[in-house]
């Protein structure tokens, strides 16, 4: 930096250092704001962020969703089970009785019970498959199957499995 000694500044004191007009005018352009790079790559870097957080947060909330969906059409398939449990079946009755019968329980499509807001009602479908696994002793394979899908990606089913024997 050059210095100068003023021998007539305002306050009248003799010997006083001044900086130079222009190495002051070179030491603020050296030490000013940030360049035009500089805030163009830290608007890019924040839009990508909050680009990034905006997204997970949707991806987040549509997760949830297809959660709660898969959980209620899960209970579907328990209620279904429970009815072909509390059908009569006894061999030993007579005549035998048996309401465990494919005809008994046909397809059912039945609203999803999840909170829904105006009318976006969502519909799933209930497929009961009863299979006899074995005459001697008497055992039932009932399979049901809910069918449901979820924001035009695609149909999903939730499946249960039970063995059920007569007079249970």
């Amino acid at each position: 930096m050059n210095l100068k000694t003023n021998k007539s500044n305002s306050s009248g004191a003799p010997g006083v250092l001044v900086a130079a007009r222009s190495s002051a005018r070179g030491l603020l352009r050296r030490c000013g704001g940030f360049s035009l790079e500089e805030v163009v790559m830290s608007i890019a870097i924040t839009a990508i962020t909050i680009g990034s957080v905006a997204t997970g947060y949707v991806n987040t909330a549509q997760r949830a969703e297809w959660s709660a969906m898969s959980a209620a059409a899960q209970n579907l398939t328990s209620q279904r089970i429970e009815q072909v449990r509390a059908a009569h079946w006894d061999t030993q009755a007579s005549p035998g009785v048996d309401e465990v019968v494919q005809a008994n329980f046909p397809v059912q499509i039945q609203a999803v019970d999840l909170p829904v807001a105006g009318s976006n009602t969502s519909y799933a479908t209930n497929t009961t498959t009863i299979t006899t696994v074995s005459v001697n002793p008497p055992v039932k394979m009932i399979r049901v199957d809910c069918t449901w899908s979820f924001m035009n990606r695609g149909v999903f089913t939730n499946t249960s499995i039970v063995y059920r024997s007569a007079d249970q």
